[in-house]
């Protein structure tokens, strides 16, 4: 069996001059498929950053407002007993950084005996949730030694 070299020369010399011919530039197709691929990945990432600013935010007045809550329980059970008049109070605060309106509601179910504490901290922004906590003061008993004639003895 016989091949032909000659023949095949012509082949692989024809193949060659096709390949290497320079490209001129872009073609437009390219650039619009890079800038579509280019505008998915920025605005997936747009997004992704504005879920983050929003928990950020919300994280933010969140550790706000339980400050102002333990800060107004704290001074509270700081209090003497006698000391808590029974009444409604709220207080409007509008300075920065937390904006909020707290409102402190004092009860005596039991006279003497027990007071009902209750404090509603509403956040100016509607974004931010309000929060509520409730606790009980007692009164304390106090052992009199050297009085004889007092009824609690």
């Amino acid at each position: 069996m016989r091949i032909s070299l000659r023949s095949f020369a012509r082949v692989t010399a024809a193949a060659t001059t096709t390949a290497s011919k320079p490209r001129k530039g872009f073609v437009l197709v390219e650039v619009i498929v890079a800038m579509v691929l280019l505008a998915v990945a920025v605005s997936s990432l747009a997004a992704m950053m504005y879920s983050v600013s929003q928990s950020g935010m919300k994280a933010t007045g969140n550790a706000y407002r339980n400050g102002v809550l333990m800060q107004e329980v704290n001074r509270l059970e700081g209090l003497p007993y006698d000391s808590i008049p029974v009444a409604v109070t709220t207080v409007t605060v509008s300075t920065a950084p937390y904006q909020h309106t707290r409102k402190v509601t004092v009860t005596q179910p039991v006279a003497n005996v027990v007071k009902t504490i209750t404090i509603v901290i509403t956040p100016t922004d509607t974004k931010l949730k309000p929060d509520t906590v409730a606790f009980t003061r007692t009164k304390s008993r106090t052992s009199k030694v050297l009085c004889t004639d007092c009824p609690q003895g």
